[in-house]
């Protein structure tokens, strides 16, 4: 590279210059790490959104859908309440109203003596 300089060009140059026709090491470096941090954030950003559905996932089948429908939401149109409102739904426990109407109707039917019609 001594041969190629410039009688003006500065005696000492840094150590990240590279030759002309030479690999850029500091490039091919600083892009990987942007790439593996690009991939970190994305990862990251999945996760978080997947975090209210890994939540309501032990809870009723009727819960779980609602969330997952509100995280998808969130995610395709940008919107952080559908997010927030998923997570809220996935910590709160609904009781199960279906089985409890249920054994009212049934108990109603029986007092009435009415036959059950059931679908």
């Amino acid at each position: 590279m001594s041969e190629l300089r410039h009688p003006l060009f500065p005696e000492h140059l840094p150590s990240f210059m590279t030759a002309p026709g030479e690999t850029d090491v500091l490039m091919v470096i600083t892009g990987a790490i942007l790439l593996l941090f690009a991939v970190a954030v994305g990862v990251l950003y999945f996760r978080l959104h997947h975090l209210p559905e890994h939540i309501a996932s032990k809870s009723q089948k009727v819960q779980y859908e609602i969330v997952a429908v509100l995280g998808l939401l969130a995610m395709f149109t940008h919107e952080n309440l559908f997010w927030i409102a998923g997570l809220l739904l996935a910590f709160i426990d609904i009781p199960d109203f279906g089985s409890l109407f249920g054994r009212i109707a049934r108990a109603a039917e029986k007092i009435a003596r009415i036959k059950s019609s059931k679908l």
